[in-house]
């Protein structure tokens, strides 16, 4: 075929589901090529979201590649893509496929995010990474940084982000027909897996079952046995290996107000929770975050509820909701303008309500954020994912490492505050705080044989 010819079949068969992979030819012409044809993608993490991240990464490109540490996730999946060569071990895949690859979905357990996402990046692959993106507050700003500096395509599944709903929202915060707005409230129904204060300590090892690699679970975490409980999902309540809820859940529920009033990172943090253990994550927890004036928009408060307090849930006070219902919902966001008051009663800011005296005569604004019109927004991101990629547009994905790294940095701030127990002063400018014995809560030591 020539040249014109292929490109037409190759985007004929992508629109028709039928995939084409040529694993040949330098990066850079791999990387031309991309922009016509259906995308070669390995996926790291196969079972949990990693399920649902893999079969869509199957409709927006090729499905070359599959990894897991566990060996019936990664069995199962490969029933779906035979053709997908299988692995164990992301290093190990990124190394020998090389060129072969264009992009990687890594839907890992959150303390392998990084790694591997940084040894795609550095490999010119496109990332598409689960939220929390990282795992630490280093990570988000070594992550930010190479997106910019290998000129990938990016993109956190933080899914609501491609909810039209979410972007109306954006698009009313931005036009300022809220009036100025300097007070926030967030609120999860997490954590719903084991941690504090049922569970403070490790349970007895155990033989680790034959279908689980269990060294490269724990990747570049500390090194501990195997025991039930941390695998396939309950690894989220441990400080080793999950950001509890906070981390979790905040890349959703906090993602409209923070796009919408262009938080940036806070210059201050504070936290109030239980008294703390060595392994899981707190059981309640209400964190504080002040963020400056943007230039014309004012400084804002941020506040963070979560968990269970003396058998009652952490939340706002009910009085913020004006009459509007009895009950917060289980997780939700309240955006206090001087005009009126956002209440969003779910997890992804894709629903409203517009509550107080002047919600009724706000006036009309633009909507200037390209809508998705699709109510699979799981999948809409990596459509928008791959439509970045096909134009060299790494704006076009709304949640890009750009974005998202900056949001995920802010948010792990508040379990470094949790951790550090006090108020901590930040400079996201040079990524520290004046209060110098926090500043080890920023990075962790990475195991032998890992990197980030």
């Amino acid at each position: 075929m020539t040249g014109t010819t292929r490109r037409g079949f190759l985007q004929s068969s992508a629109a028709l589901g039928v995939g084409f992979f040529a694993g040949f030819g330098s990066a850079q012409e791999r990387k031309e090529r991309s922009q016509n044809e259906q995308l070669a993608i390995a996926c790291v993490g196969v079972g949990g979201k990693g399920s649902s991240d893999t079969d869509h990464a199957g409709v927006v490109g090729e499905v070359v590649a599959l990894c897991d540490i566990d060996e019936n996730h990664l069995n199962r999946k490969a029933e779906r893509f035979a053709k997908a060569e299988k692995f164990f071990d992301f290093r190990e895949m990124l190394t020998k496929l090389g060129d072969k690859i264009d992009a990687v979905v890594v839907s890992t357990a959150d303390h392998t995010h990084a790694p591997a996402a940084a040894m795609a990046i550095r490999m010119g692959k496109h990332v598409y990474c689960q939220k929390p993106l990282v795992h630490t507050v280093h990570e988000a700003r070594v992550l930010r940084q190479l997106a910019r500096e290998f000129k990938v395509c990016t993109q956190m599944g933080n899914q609501g982000t491609a909810g039209d709903a979410f972007r109306t929202s954006v698009d009313m915060l931005q036009s300022g027909v809220l009036g100025a707005v300097r007070e926030v409230h967030v609120w999860t129904n997490r954590p719903v897996w084991p941690q504090a204060p049922k569970v403070t300590k490790r349970p007895d090892p155990e033989p680790c079952p034959k279908h689980v690699h269990w060294d490269l679970f724990l990747g570049p975490a500390p090194e501990r046995p195997y025991a039930k409980g941390y695998h396939p999902f309950n690894w989220r309540g441990w400080w080793d290996w999950g950001t509890g809820a906070l981390g979790d859940m905040a890349c959703h529920t906090a993602n409209m107000p923070y796009m919408g009033l262009n938080l940036g990172l806070p210059t201050s943090i504070e936290a109030e929770s239980e008294p703390l253990n060595e392994e899981t994550y707190p059981g309640w927890a209400k964190v504080v975050y002040e963020f400056p004036a943007r230039g014309e928009l004012p400084p804002v408060r941020l506040i963070w509820y979560e968990g269970r307090k003396d058998g009652k849930r952490v939340l706002p006070d009910i009085s913020l909701l004006q009459g509007t219902a009895k009950n917060f919902s289980d997780s939700g966001s309240l955006l206090i303008g001087e005009n009126a008051t956002i209440y969003s009663p779910d997890d992804y800011g894709g629903t409203r309500q517009l509550i107080g005296p002047g919600a009724k005569d706000l006036k009309k604004f633009e909507n200037k954020l390209p809508r998705r019109k699709s109510r699979d927004i799981d999948l809409e991101m990596k459509k928008e994912w791959v439509e970045a990629i096909r134009s060299n547009n790494y704006k076009h994905a709304l949640s890009n490492f750009d974005y998202a790294a900056m949001l995920t940095e802010a948010i792990l701030l508040g379990n470094v505050a949790i951790r550090a127990g006090k108020k901590l002063t930040y400079d996201g400018n040079e990524g520290r705080f004046a209060e110098a014995d926090a500043n080890k809560l920023l990075h962790k030591q990475y195991r032998a044989g890992w990197k980030l």
